[in-house]
C-alpha cells in the first residue's frame, strides 16, 4: 500500500463504525457496475425458465420442500 493508502487507512481507523460502513458502501457502489450483456443473458434465461414452467416442462417444488431440504442439514 502506498503512502496515500496508508494515510487513508490510518484515518479510517479513527472513524466511527457507522461512518466506516457508509464508506465501504460508497466504495462498493463505485466498483459494482452493471454489465448489460450479463443482464441480457439472465433475462433470456428467466424467460426460458418461465416458459418451461408455464408449459409444464419443468417440475416444481413447494416452499416447504425446499425449506425441509435445508433444515435437515
Amino acid at each position: 500500500m502506498g503512502t496515500i493508502g496508508k494515510e487513508l487507512s490510518a484515518k479510517i481507523k479513527l472513524l466511527p463504525d457507522n461512518e466506516k460502513i457508509e464508506l465501504v458502501d460508497s466504495i462498493l457502489m463505485q466498483l459494482d457496475k452493471p454489465d448489460p450483456e450479463i443482464d441480457r443473458i439472465w433475462a433470456d434465461e428467466a424467460r426460458k425458465r418461465w416458459q418451461a414452467y408455464k408449459s409444464g416442462k419443468i417440475e416444481t417444488v413447494t416452499y416447504e420442500q425446499v425449506m425441509n431440504k435445508y433444515r435437515t442439514r
